[in-house]
């Protein structure tokens, strides 16, 4: 397991910024990520808010959860190449696989090349029979709403640390499950590449 630096509560900017400069970037420069980031975007997606009752920073239909994180890391300082699953509960990582899967992932991506340009991909996944086992059939809608919110978190956080990324919806689900390796109960929703920009605007 990988510790991740403890994420910061304070930011530069403010909400209302963060919103105003969100867009999407699909072009990158070659300078990587560091730890410091990749702890705050997954804070920021999945992380724990609220210890006592291990509140999370997206809403989720009665704290089912379904949701499940993974950094397909290619240049990120002080991470080797690979695919790793976030844990909430540490605020850690843990390896899954090994190796640079961003160009395998780009053409699961149909072949959209920031994803395999970005120095990391963000990929949201879900166990959708966590909430439709209390919810029922409404509880899928459920899970995509959680999606959403956590999205959404990642990009304004991106805005905050300067950072540009983009919402990937456009994929073959078996072939991104293949390269990630996924539990069949588990279904990739969203891929989001992130790095650095020529502007922060």
């Amino acid at each position: 397991m990988i510790t991740l630096p403890p994420p910061a509560l304070k930011g530069k900017i403010s909400v209302e910024e963060a919103i105003s400069q969100r867009h999407s970037d699909r072009e990158y420069l070659s300078f990587p990520l560091n730890l410091n980031q990749i702890s705050q975007l997954l804070w920021a997606a999945q992380g724990i808010t609220e210890k006592r009752s291990n509140r999370r920073a997206s809403p989720s239909a009665g704290a089912t959860y379904p949701l499940e994180i993974y950094v397909v890391s290619g240049n990120v300082e002080g991470l080797e190449p690979g695919v790793y699953k976030y844990h909430p509960s540490t605020h850690s990582l843990a390896l899954h696989l090994t190796g640079d899967k961003r160009a395998a992932l780009s053409r699961a991506a149909l072949n959209q090349r920031w994803v395999s340009e970005a120095p990391v991909d963000l990929s949201i996944s879900a166990v959708y029979s966590r909430t439709t086992f209390r919810y029922g059939k409404r509880g899928i809608r459920y899970v995509d709403m959680e999606a959403g919110h956590t999205a959404e978190n990642i990009s304004l956080q991106c805005i905050s640390l300067g950072l540009g990324s983009v919402v990937v919806g456009a994929f073959d689900d078996e072939k991104v499950k293949e390269v990630l390796s996924l539990p069949e109960e588990e279904d990739p929703l969203y891929i989001l590449p992130v790095g650095k920009v020529s502007t922060a605007s």
